[in-house]
């Protein structure tokens, strides 16, 4: 396995799959009540130079709950902020902690500091690439519908990092994926291209939500304007108005399709909140996954 976790094209079908095995075997086990120590002693560093409620509480809970401790950094509390070059970072960090967790804007950042770490680097979220929370997703579509190699799946939205990372993560297990995004906010066509070179099943591009939800088991919503985009908050609306994922498009998928959506969700905007409140929404069981993913993760690269 991938001494970091960057992105999910740098893993195996076996590795990816596995991950998911273990968190839901973690996560029936703390349902259980029963307790894990497999990182007892162990110390996670978390830098977030974006801030997140769901990633640092379901990285901090997890770590804890496998007997570690946790430090968590904000953007303003490093050197980040005052210019320190990454690879000094890295090393001194790497000195104190056992494992880092990184969110923040350029996969740049995530690349140079494993570089240079002696320790784990885990991506938090980045830019360009979301593969801690989409492993979370897939472990969610397992659980609720089975093997997903043998399902499809829709992506209907703005083609960024999530996307990128459904792409990564299609090609990488073999499961379909359809994608539908306005025209010019398309998936990145360097991912895209390296994941159709080796993907078993179809992955596509399609500017039309219906045509990507047609019969689909799954239907993922996302917001459209990501951290960083606000100024872009007007004109995306306008653009992905006819995105949106309510009951009439969701009518197109499967009768027992289900919803799945990264939170925090702006309702009436990428989804109504008759779909969110439905019950083909997913989107809690998925939330409370990423704890039980983080814990596979953490479990997987710190001990």
């Amino acid at each position: 396995m991938a001494t970091h976790l960057l992105s999910l094209a740098d893993f195996s079908r076996e590795h990816l799959t596995g991950l998911i095995a273990s968190g839901l075997r973690l996560k029936a086990d703390t349902k259980g009540g029963k307790r894990h120590t497999e990182l007892a002693g162990k110390i996670l560093g978390m830098i977030f130079e974006k801030p997140s409620t769901r990633t640092r509480v379901s990285f901090e809970a997890a770590m804890y709950g496998l007997g570690g401790q946790v430090i968590y950094l904000s953007g303003r509390d490093t050197q980040l902020a005052r210019n320190e070059p990454l690879k000094d970072m890295a090393r001194v960090m790497a000195r104190y902690v056992n494992g880092l967790v990184v969110r923040t804007y350029g996969q740049e950042v995530v690349e140079e500091l494993a570089r240079y770490s002696s320790v784990p680097v885990i991506n938090a979220l980045t830019d360009r690439h979301h593969p801690c929370q989409v492993l979370s997703d897939i472990m969610t579509i397992i659980e609720k519908k089975g093997p997903v190699e043998e399902l499809h799946v829709a992506w209907v939205g703005d083609g960024n990092n999530m996307a990128n990372s459904f792409i990564q993560a299609a090609s990488v297990i073999g499961f379909s994926l359809t994608l539908a995004c306005p025209a010019g906010y398309e998936p990145d066509p360097e991912i895209l291209a390296a994941a159709r070179n080796i993907a078993r099943r179809p992955i596509t591009v399609t500017n039309d939500p219906a045509e990507a939800v047609a019969q689909a088991d799954v239907v993922n919503a996302d917001v459209w304007a990501s951290m960083g985009q606000e100024e872009e908050q007007t004109a995306r609306l306008r653009v992905f108005r006819p995105f949106q994922v309510n009951a009439s498009l969701l009518a197109q998928a499967k009768p027992d399709a289900i919803v799945l959506h990264c939170l925090p969700a702006h309702r009436e905007e990428e989804i109504t909140n008759e779909v969110l409140e439905g019950p083909q929404c997913v989107a809690f069981d998925q939330a409370e996954n990423k704890m039980h993913i983080h814990k596979a993760i953490l479990a997987a690269l710190l001990s």
